[in-house]
């Protein structure tokens, strides 16, 4: 039996959330040329080491948080998922497959989404209301996803990040949590990736690559002034990040920036962010704004 997520109080002022997407290093779209999905299996494997040393540096620090776990790992890994569970901390689903949603049908999508939901509410006892897509691909041209997550059970999504990208991005998207109405006449609570605004501009911080990528200043600032201005915001991060000796590819220039940067780095720059505030669980925090009339609860589904 896993442990409760404890209900937040009405009247705390604290909107930081904190999530991780447990996948691992040869996951990544980036290298999806040099590990196709049917070599997973072939490739060492660490994403329990790493998720061991992200959840110590939580309880270090104090956090609780949001664990999109992805289906084709928590079915590899056997007690990962509980473990995680057990620890205080929201199960949630990055799908079964990590394939971005505009390469599937929505049939495939379907069948994707309800499978990791399943399993992940078996391995953690908890029912699993939240989703981040893969790559952050819920885009203007996947919207229909969001219909397909209502109907499957989900009650949140956490993928819209709202900047241009070529892979993807929704810019000029609403930069706060907030609830979508869906075609199918359902609606879903949005609590997007975190940017901040300059100008015209926003900028992304916190999240994914970015944490490792961008000066700690810049984020350290960005998680100041949404705290100062009690405004809700992620921090987030794949444990593969936090991962130096991870094996390394011949990749290009480009790559070897995005995915191997700072992974030396990582975990004190995430344990320096962490100390700022008391993160908890998106569904917290979305409770907490009145946006969710519950949060999933450590039991038996």
């Amino acid at each position: 039996m896993s442990t409760p997520l404890s209900t937040p109080s009405p009247g705390a002022s604290n909107l930081a959330a904190f999530s991780a997407d447990v996948e691992d290093y040869f996951q990544v779209e980036s290298l999806r040329h040099l590990c196709p999905r049917d070599r997973w299996h072939t490739f060492e494997d660490r994403t329990t080491a790493n998720t061991e040393r992200l959840l110590a540096l939580l309880d270090r620090t104090g956090t609780r948080g949001t664990f999109f776990v992805l289906g084709w790992t928590a079915a590899r890994n056997p007690g990962l998922v509980q473990r995680i569970a057990s620890a205080g901390h929201e199960v949630a689903s990055h799908g079964f497959d990590h394939e971005l949603v505009y390469n599937q049908s929505p049939a495939a999508y379907r069948e994707d989404v309800r499978k990791a939901r399943a399993l992940l509410q078996d391995q953690s006892g908890q029912e699993v209301i939240g989703y981040r897509a893969p790559s952050y691909t819920i885009m203007s041209r996947t919207r229909w996803a969001l219909s397909i997550l209502a109907e499957e059970g989900y009650q949140y999504d956490s993928s819209i990040f709202p900047i241009p990208r070529r892979r993807y991005g929704m810019p000029g998207a609403y930069r706060w949590p907030h609830r979508m109405a869906l075609e199918n006449g359902a609606s879903l609570v949005e609590f997007p990736l975190p940017t901040v605004r300059l100008g015209l501009f926003n900028l992304p911080t916190t999240g994914g690559a970015y944490l490792r990528l961008l000066p700690c200043g810049f984020q350290s600032w960005a998680v100041r002034r949404n705290l100062r201005h009690k405004r809700p915001f992620i921090v987030t991060i794949h444990p593969w990040e936090t991962d130096p000796g991870q094996p390394r590819f011949s990749v290009s220039l480009r790559t070897r920036w995005t995915h191997y940067h700072n992974l030396h780095a990582a975990s004190d720059r995430l344990e320096a962010l962490l100390r700022l505030a008391a993160y908890r669980p998106i569904s917290q925090v979305l409770f907490q704004l009145s946006l969710l009339d519950r949060v999933p609860i450590g039991s038996s589904v």
